[in-house]
């Protein structure tokens, strides 16, 4: 048994581990890394990349059919091969050696094992070849584990060999058919992608589609779904799931039965807590890690939670960013400065909750950041919705003949700033930087009138959602 002692030791070598350990480092630490699988984590080689990789060649396709000469020029269909390979391509098919080279050139040791706390600022870890190896941490431990795809407790489900997202983005054959159990963003991106192959995709879900966004954006997106000759099932439970030689039949809450070739599951996540010793300092493992805004447990000054596993918002993007904050607090508190008293707002991960960026890249896209109306309405803010039809703006109607989508901000008529916005339609997710910074920043209306939006593009949507607005105040 080894022994070896760092200033800090993240669980955990996926994009949230990898920076927290950078930062430390930047900031003059030693750090180390235990991951159990691939550096480089669930976004790498399971999610984020992989998953936009399968979307995009329809995406890409769909587009120039809707654009005259383009269309007359696109006379094939999707090669699904080459669209897999790419994918695969995406993942280093699913080597991690680039990582851990990145890791090398940062300055960050990385150790191969399952690790657990096993005392005060101590891990043990179980390595590959079954031995064991003792860490100790002489400031911090930052767990960063990230989270699995839920399973939902259906009879016989467990028993189908059920896809979850690992599954789905990692095929490398693509089934006739597929059913999603699940409205949210991962079920709803995955039918996009397997319709675009031409699987026979349907969807059961027990309410909506996107039920956390704006209505708006489910009812468009449910359009967009058909549209692709997916069969959706709304306000449809799940009663039992069955694994036969022909592939999996699931009973629904309707009493019908639909058999296809596989079963996926995107029902949410659930933290990747449960073995890590969580019990040593007195946390219930599998449950998600409550954090305080600098990502420190409370009670425990030397541990922190970083990105998904502590249940804030479970987004790449969102985990990174406490990562940042979370490990410029950690070389802060080592080197004794005053992080606690001293109002650095770059130290502290404020944005979580009220100003969360996201994009579904579904068929139309919908990218949102902040609360929508009934939320900012329920939180007590005085709120007027302002919407605009993006297929009126020129730049939209350039991008496409019969562009469809929408635009809408949630306002504070008391404050006079945006509180949360949404775009739905093609290529939205570059509308939404400006409205993040416009939400985060608490831009006032006023002075939003001076961001003059080029002509002709779709930004300008942003001259005529503040017109709206205008003629709805006067």
């Amino acid at each position: 048994m080894s022994t070896d002692e760092y200033d800090l030791i993240v669980l955990g070598g996926g994009p949230v581990g990898e920076n927290v350990a950078d930062r430390a480092v930047q900031g003059g630490l030693t750090a180390v890394i235990v991951e159990s699988e691939l550096v480089g984590g669930e976004c790498s080689y399971w999610a984020c990349m992989p998953s936009k990789a399968l979307l995009r060649s329809a995406q890409v396709l769909r587009a120039a059919r809707q654009v005259p000469g383009a269309a007359e020029a696109v006379t094939g269909t999707l090669d699904v091969p080459a669209v897999l390979a790419r994918r695969n391509g995406f993942t280093s098919d699913w080597r991690d050696e680039g990582q851990v080279s990145w890791l090398d050139g940062a300055g960050i040791d990385l150790v191969r094992g399952h690790g657990r706390l096993s005392g005060e600022r101590e891990v043990t870890v179980e390595t590959p070849d079954g031995g064991t190896r003792v860490l100790r941490a002489r400031h911090a431990i930052a767990v960063s584990t990230g989270s699995d795809a839920a399973m939902p407790d259906i009879p016989g489900l467990a028993d189908a060999a059920p896809w979850t997202n690992r599954e789905a983005t990692s095929a490398q054959e693509v089934p006739a058919s597929l059913i999603v159990i699940g409205g949210g963003v991962v079920g709803v991106e995955l039918a996009t992608a397997y319709a675009g192959f031409g699987t026979q995709v349907t969807v059961l879900a027990r309410s909506g589609l996107l039920t956390t966004m704006e209505p708006l954006a489910g009812e468009r997106v449910a359009e967009g779904l058909r549209e692709l000759g997916v069969d959706l099932r709304l306000e449809t439970g799940t009663l039992r799931v069955d694994r036969y030689d022909h592939g999996v039949t699931v009973t629904t809450t309707d009493g019908e039965q639909i058999t296809a070739a596989e079963v996926l599951v995107a029902t949410g996540r659930r933290p990747r807590s449960g073995d890590i010793g969580l019990d040593v300092v007195g946390l219930e493992p599998g449950r998600w890690i409550e954090v305080d805004e600098t990502m420190r447990v409370p009670g425990v000054p030397w541990l922190y939670a970083v990105g998904d596993v502590n249940g804030r918002a479970l987004l790449t993007h969102q985990g990174k960013y406490q990562a940042r904050a979370a490990g410029d607090v950690i070389v802060a508190r080592a080197t004794d400065a005053a992080v606690d008293d001293a109002p650095w707002g770059r130290h502290v991960a404020t944005a979580d909750h009220h100003a969360v960026p996201q994009v579904v890249f579904s068929d139309p896209e919908v990218a949102s950041v902040g609360p929508t109306a009934d939320a900012a309405r329920a939180a007590g803010h005085p709120v007027q919705v302002v919407d605009y039809d993006l297929g009126a703006v020129a730049g939209a109607k350039l991008r496409a003949d019969g562009y469809r989508g929408h635009a809408r901000l949630v306002i504070d008529t008391d404050r006079e700033v945006i509180l949360g916005a949404t775009f739905v339609g093609p290529d939205v997710d570059d509308l939404l930087q400006a409205a993040t910074i416009a939400v985060v920043g608490e831009v006032p209306i006023s002075r939003l009138w001076h961001a003059v939006p080029a002509y002709p593009t779709v930004s300008e949507v942003w001259l005529r959602l503040l017109e709206a607005y205008g003629r709805q105040s006067a």
